[in-house]
Order: C-alpha cells, then structure tokens, then sequence
C-alpha cells in the first residue's frame, strides 16, 4: 500500500469516529424514540367521535369546547388539551392524532378512544366506538405498520411505544341511568371482575403484538362531578362512589397479577381519583377558585349536560375565566386540571412498596 493510500484510509477511519451519526447519509440510524398509542373513553378521546354516526350526547365538536388552547372545537371533551396530549409534549412527541380520519404515519403513535366507550361492549352500544373496536382498529394499524417498515422494524416500534388506557366510567355509570338498585341484583364484584377482564383481556392481545409499556388511570371520583351534585342527576351518588371505589382497588391488583405472568410487562397508574377530589375540595390549595361547579353548563352546579346548546338544552352559562374552574362541562375537568395531573403523572415517584413506574421512566428507549 502506498503512503499516500494509507493516509487517506487512517483519516477515513477517523471521520467515521468525529463526525456525528446525522451526517453519515441514508445509513444513518433515527434517534429512537417511544410511540403513543391512546385507548379510552371521553378523557382521552380527541374527535374520533367526530367521525361516527352518532348523537351530541356523545360529541363535543362545537363552541366553545376547544378555545382554551386550539382556538376552535377539535371534538375533545374539554376547552383545551387533554392528558395525552401533554404527555406526548413531556415525551417530545408531536400531538398524537385521532384514528379517524385515517392517517398515514403510525411511528409517533396514534389515539384509538372514543368518548362515552366503554370495557363493555354494551355501554352506550351504537354510539360509540368500544374498547374491543379501538383493539380491532390497533390491529389494523399494527397490519399498516407492517406493510410500510417490514415485521422486525414494525415490532420494535410497538414494544418501544408506551400505551395509555382511560377506561371503566362509562360501564359504571350507564347502570345507573335509570335504575339505582342495579347492583342489588348485580354483585358489585363479580361487574367489576367483567369490567376489568376485558381490560386484560385487551392488554394481553397489545402484549402479543410487542407491547410491554401501559399506563393506566383509576377512575375520576365519580360521584363529585357536577352532574351528580343536589338537584341534577345524583340520585345514585352513594351507589356510583361505592362501584367506582371498588373498581380502583381492583385495577392494581389484576396489573400486578399480569407483571407476575408477562415477562417484560411494565405499568404506571394515574390516580385520577385522589388528585380530583383535592382539587374538588381544597381548590384554592392547587390555584382554583370554584371546585364543584361547571365552568360551562346549566343547573344547579352546572350539572345539566348542556354546553354548547347542541344536546337538547339551548341555554346554558359559561364562566368568565376557565382557569379557576377544575371542572369545564358537567362530567369532565378542564385544560389546567388536566395539565397538573399530567404533570404528577409523568414525574412522580411511587411510595415505597408500589410496584409501577412514573410514566417517565416508560418512555426512556
């Protein structure tokens, strides 16, 4: 080899040691990063109900939901961003987009939930998109990433992604739309077993495709939302509080039982339940002024379903200032509460003892 060859082969090698990855051309390597994929009900969805044939009851595509934070209604029940969507910001994502309409690329994720849905395929049937659909929906998806990436690269993509589930409100309160006594004749545990074996059931099947990352929330204090407060639907307070209490002892121990059997599997829960009922009841502690009214609503409390005047009640009063309100509607929270608890969610360390991850931790690759 001559000396003018041998000098050109040592500084060939040493440009591949000094000069970074991204300048390497089409070899290089993308910086890894963990997908989103988003299953659930109303406090996940961000308008794949847009997209369905159903009624306002389960829709939110109107003024002034939206304004907080879009400018306009997207179909996200709430004036602003929802708990995904500032997850995906913690974890340097872009917004993850709803299902519907379709989309072309799958690799930063994608949200799967429809607002009203249910772990039952009975809760609100027809008129939503239920758990075991958004699983069918997932299994189309994982078939395109496939088709576009190749089986190994597809498979990566789906065990390094985190998969977030807000599931269980609805099966607990259709119920009780009409009948209180409903678990007189129905054992609250053995409901609560079905409720949550579907659940499972769907995280097994997610488990099979590759993933291994899931975070999950225990179910908002149900019976403190505006709706059920004195003088509006909450007839049944004492029986909703009771089946939801028993439903957020459960989760846990049914997620520890599939750690034990699935090699790999790793969770983070959000505990809906204690950081709403201190925002509903100290609001002034966490920088609200008003806990238990809606900000947008009619009624007593604001409990009448009726933002927006498209759900059969015209008339309905919205608050001056969102911001000191924790809840917007007459179900469901607003930007700034979801904001704080996506906060706790993403760096809170569990107490001794507790066997998950902050959500993180799921999201280093």
């Amino acid at each position: 080899m001559s000396a003018l060859k041998f000098h050109i082969c040592i500084l060939a090698f040493w440009a591949t040691l000094l000069i970074p990855s991204s300048c390497h051309g089409d070899s290089a390597v993308k910086k890894k990063h963990a997908a989103l994929y988003v299953f659930g009900d109303s406090l996940f969805d961000p308008g794949n109900n847009n997209y369905i044939n159903t009624t306002t009851d389960y829709k939110a595509n109107w003024s002034p939901y939206g304004e907080t934070f879009f400018k306009y209604p997207t179909g996200r029940f709430c004036d602003g961003r929802l708990i995904p969507d500032f997850i995906a910001e913690y974890a340097k994502l872009p917004i993850v987009p709803a299902f519907y309409p379709r989309i072309v690329d799958y690799t930063h994720g994608v949200n799967f939930a429809s607002g009203g849905a249910g772990a039952l395929n009975e809760t609100h049937k027809g008129f939503v998109i239920p758990l075991n659909y958004q699983l069918h929906n997932f299994k189309n998806m994982e078939e395109n990433l496939r088709h576009n990436l190749g089986d190994a690269e597809a498979y990566t993509v789906l065990s390094n992604a985190v998969y977030l589930i807000s599931i269980g409100g609805n099966d607990y309160f259709a119920p009780f739309a009409t009948n209180c006594s409903f678990f007189e004749t129905h054992s609250q545990g053995e409901y609560v077993g079905i409720v949550i074996g579907n659940l499972t059931n769907m995280i097994k099947t997610i488990y099979k495709k590759g993933g291994r990352k899931f975070g999950f929330t225990r179910l908002l204090p149900l019976g403190l939302v505006p709706t059920q407060r004195p003088g509006n639907r909450g007839t049944c307070v004492k029986e909703v509080t009771s089946i939801v209490n028993v439903h957020n002892k459960e989760l846990p121990k049914h997620l520890e039982k599939l750690k034990s059997k699935l090699q790999g599997f790793k969770y983070s829960i959000a505990k809906l339940d204690t950081y709403l009922t201190e925002r509903i009841n100290n609001p002034s502690k966490y920088g609200f002024k008003e806990g238990k009214s809606a900000c947008c609503g009619s009624g007593p409390y604001g409990g009448i379903y009726s933002c927006g005047g498209k759900r059969g009640v015209t008339e309905y009063r919205l608050c001056a200032n969102v911001s000191e309100y924790v809840f917007f509607d007459s179900f469901h929270p607003t930007e700034r509460v979801y904001q704080q608890v996506s906060k706790l969610w993403w760096n809170e360390t569990p107490n001794a003892g507790e066997p998950y991850s902050n959500l993180r931790e799921l999201f280093e690759v």
